[in-house]
């Protein structure tokens, strides 16, 4: 195996002030107090810089902080105050923090506090927890980081660090860094990450939380009426961790934990290192959801372990996690089980082209976001068009030399950055010209740099799927739903949303009523089962869904599913007004994330 590469030179990432700093950050010392009543952390950052004789100043990124003061520290620790300034403030990029530095300077200490509003932080009350506490959780990616924390905000830029938090003696702190396994009598709490990793990796959460340990490296958080179900649905997430390592190399951050959170979590997961944030959404009893998880943990190495430089290299993340979790899940159950996946997933993107427009530059790989909130590029595209360029290669070169490729790119890469541009220049060294044509015949450029998805995509077809088309051609025939439903005893969930989604929109109440009947969607646990079932039903006026599509709309925060949902209701006759008094009710349970959305859609 060739040693580490030497650190990639980063095109300038047009989403952070900081990424045109001369000064880089180094180690971070973090001290905050939790402060439930006013929703606000307040303490201090302490910067140690990789380089301060580079420049005379230092650029944070900041946005809604307040900056009470900042202070010079020279190798003793001797503190002295700093000058500095706020720049212009961008409603989506916040302000540039300047600090001027002193020939002996090595850190910075910026005393600061949040904002109740800072966009990376939910505060929920009791009530909209699983338990009678309250609950803190925060979500920096894309580049929200800098709503909480002074930090240089670019996924390019790398530190380590560590944190003492203080609390509410009876709630328990966890960081994406190591942690405590269970609460202490003091309500203070330390952490340490000695992995360097990008701000919006950085992560806290603060509630009623208890551990369940799975394996010598495993274990699940989650609220005490959670904790049953969620240990028993994630049974296998040892085996995921040890089938990840032996496709792409060692697992490089010593614990894999999962944190269930309450259902306002914006997101499937986040792949906080050390402890991926989790979705309760995935809850489905059966086990069949879990492959988000084999996505956040496969993040572990691409996102985590090799990340992409700036927001416009988002594919470089999410393509070959994507990718990797397929994987993950054919060593696990199967190859026609990662059928249905692959097929699901390529469903997803077509839809996703259709909506941006096929000749867009948004749906090219490598994206041109200079000027527009990062989170516009959080598409399927760099997630199933990034995977299909993968299986574009896999089809070329064989599965042997591909995995290969990948190995050895999280090794000679790890705990850095890479952007497109290099990247392409890496493929082409080691794979691509190895053997004449080959860049012809995958046809490189259009997919990195065209609309849609390029004609060599390879076909995507699950043996799975065949007969759950079989039985939507049987009950387009007339068969009745009483009649399908002995053959329907063994589908997962994946086979019901493929049903789902098959089902004509021409459907009558009187038909969804009888479908409903026999296979009991709108009673169902299962979000995605819901999420494909809720269409149809307002497409229909099938009021007897009404009430749970609310309840679901007023609980679930998950923008996913939200987004089609609400985008249903609003096409309904009376729809806008329905969705604007459900959302008005609905909107303190959501995250920033998904009301920034939300509120151009439905308000």
């Amino acid at each position: 195996m060739s040693p580490p590469a030497s650190p990639v030179a980063l095109p300038a990432d047009p989403h952070s002030f900081a990424s045109g700093s001369p000064v880089r950050v180094q180690h971070l010392a973090l001290d905050l107090t939790v402060d439930f009543d006013n929703r606000t952390l307040a303490g201090s950052a302490t910067w140690q810089l990789a380089n301060p004789e580079a420049g005379s100043e230092v650029i944070l990124d900041t946005r809604d902080l307040a900056i009470e003061a900042v202070e010079r520290l020279d190798a003793a620790g001797n503190a002295t105050p700093a000058d500095f300034s706020l720049g212009t403030a961008s409603s989506t990029l916040g302000q540039a923090l300047h600090v001027s530095l002193a020939p002996d300077t090595t850190a910075l200490r910026i005393h600061y506090r949040t904002a109740p509003t800072a966009a990376a932080l939910q505060w929920l009350a009791p009530a909209q927890t699983a338990g009678t506490q309250p609950f803190l959780f925060t979500q920096s990616q894309a580049i929200l980081a800098r709503t909480w924390l002074p930090c240089q905000d670019s996924p390019g830029i790398r530190f380590t660090y560590e944190a003492s938090v203080r609390v509410r003696a009876h709630l328990l702190a966890l960081m994406s860094a190591e942690n405590p396994q269970q609460r202490n009598d003091s309500g203070e709490y330390h952490f340490r990450m000695n992995q360097p990793i990008p701000a919006y990796l950085m992560a806290l959460a603060v509630g009623d939380l208890e551990f369940a340990q799975l394996s010598h490296r495993t274990g699940i958080y989650a609220e005490p009426a959670t904790l049953p179900l969620a240990t028993h649905e994630f049974v296998d997430l040892e085996n995921m961790v040890a089938a990840a390592e032996q496709l792409y190399g060692p697992y490089r951050w010593e614990q894999y934990d999962l944190l269930v959170l309450p259902p306002s979590f914006p997101f499937g997961g986040m792949e906080n290192p050390r402890l991926t944030f989790v979705t309760p959404t995935i809850l489905a009893g059966d086990r069949s959801l879990t492959s988000l998880v084999a996505h956040e943990l496969a993040h572990s190495w691409s996102g985590n372990l090799v990340t992409n430089g700036t927001w416009n290299d988002f594919w470089l993340n999410e393509g070959f996690t994507v990718y990797f979790e397929r994987r993950i899940m054919e060593h696990l159950y199967g190859r026609e089980y990662a059928d249905m996946l692959q097929a699901l997933g390529r469903d997803a993107l077509h839809h996703t082209i259709a909506e941006i427009g096929a000749s867009s530059p948004d749906t090219h790989l490598r994206l041109q976001l200079a000027g527009r909130d990062p989170d516009e590029g959080l598409t399927e595209i760099a997630y199933e068009k990034g995977c299909s360029l993968l299986l574009a290669l896999e089809a070329l070169v064989g599965r042997p030399r591909l995995d290969a490729f990948i190995k050895e790119y999280f090794a000679r890469f790890s705990f850095q950055a890479m952007d497109t541009a290099t990247f392409l220049n890496y493929l082409r060294s080691e794979l691509l010209d190895k053997e004449p044509g080959l860049e012809e015949r995958l046809q490189l450029r259009d997919w990195v740099d065209g609309p849609g998805l390029p004609a060599n995509a390879p076909a995507v077809a699950s043996h799975r799927f065949e007969a759950v088309d079989q039985a939507l051609a049987r009950l387009q025939s007339g068969t009745s739903p009483a009649e399908l439903q002995p053959g329907t005893s063994e589908w997962s969930s994946h086979e019901w949303v493929h049903f789902l989604h098959g089902l004509p929109p021409t459907l009558s109440a009187e038909q969804l009523s009888n479908l409903d009947g026999v296979f009991e969607f709108t009673t169902s646990g299962n979000a995605e089962i819901l999420t494909a079932w809720f269409p149809h039903t307002l497409r229909a006026g099938y009021a007897a869904a009404d009430a749970a599509l609310e309840n679901f709309l007023r609980h679930v925060g998950r923008r996913k599913f939200l987004v089609p949902l609400y985008r249903a209701l609003l096409a309904t006759p009376d729809g806008p007004a329905r969705a604007r008094k459900i959302y008005a009710e609905a909107r303190p349970n959501y995250h920033s994330v998904a009301t920034g959305t939300l509120d151009a859609l439905v308000v």
